[in-house]
């Protein structure tokens, strides 16, 4: 502080204007951004509330990345996803975005089961990663397989965000925030109508007729 306070004196001398200006930059540095505060917080009040300065949340706004298609194994033309998808999953999970909190499909099932992409038969997150964060949105620690879950930076709304999606078919799923519980620290808040839930009991019966696929082609 007793360094601060030397050189708002010596800009003081030279332009009241300056010292201003430089105090306004130092508090700013200080506190941070709204967005950054939110997503970085490590309470548990502030990752349930999800919140953003204004009312805005971070959860709930649509996002705004350019995902890229170039190595996704499931493509379709605009007007295939229509007709394959609900207008809510499209809506979602092509044109990135997002459903209301506690109004949607998953959000309080507790079922044991795996979470697949609802543009591919590709499984994205399983149940037993599943944590309550009091958002109304699904929320997981990690996916099942990091390969299927790509990343892209969202600064849409003024905010930065961390966008998910599906590496599979390019559906976007949700965000990522660095608030979640242990073991990896991480909240992938999901979207209900970018996924479709199987039982664990159809899962393994899916995994064994997939495995027993791949090991005839070979």
């Amino acid at each position: 502080m007793n360094r601060f306070a030397s050189v708002m004196r010596r800009f003081a001398a030279a332009s009241p204007v300056l010292a201003l200006l430089f105090a306004i930059a130092v508090w700013t540095w200080a506190a941070g951004s709204p967005a950054e505060s939110a997503m970085k917080s490590s309470d548990p009040s502030a990752a349930a509330s999800c919140t953003i300065a204004g009312g805005k949340s971070a959860c709930g706004l649509p996002s705004n990345v350019v995902i890229d298609m170039g190595n996704a194994r499931v493509q379709h033309t605009d007007a295939e996803w229509r007709l394959l998808l609900s207008p809510e999953q499209y809506r979602v999970a092509r044109q990135q975005g997002t459903e209301l909190p506690f109004q949607n499909a998953y959000w309080d099932n507790h079922a044991d089961g795996v979470y697949f992409s609802v543009c591919s038969d590709t499984p994205l997150f399983d149940s037993r990663d599943k944590f309550e964060s009091g958002t109304g949105w699904l929320s997981f620690t990690r996916p099942i397989e990091p390969k299927f879950v790509a990343e892209e930076h969202d600064m849409s709304f003024g905010m930065l965000r961390v966008e998910v999606h599906c590496t599979v078919d390019g559906g976007h799923l949700g965000h990522v925030f660095n608030d979640g519980p242990a073991p990896t620290g991480l909240r992938y808040c999901i979207n209900s109508a970018s996924l479709h839930f199987m039982l664990r009991k159809e899962y393994d019966a899916w995994v064994k007729e997939h495995s027993a696929s791949q090991a005839a082609q070979k």
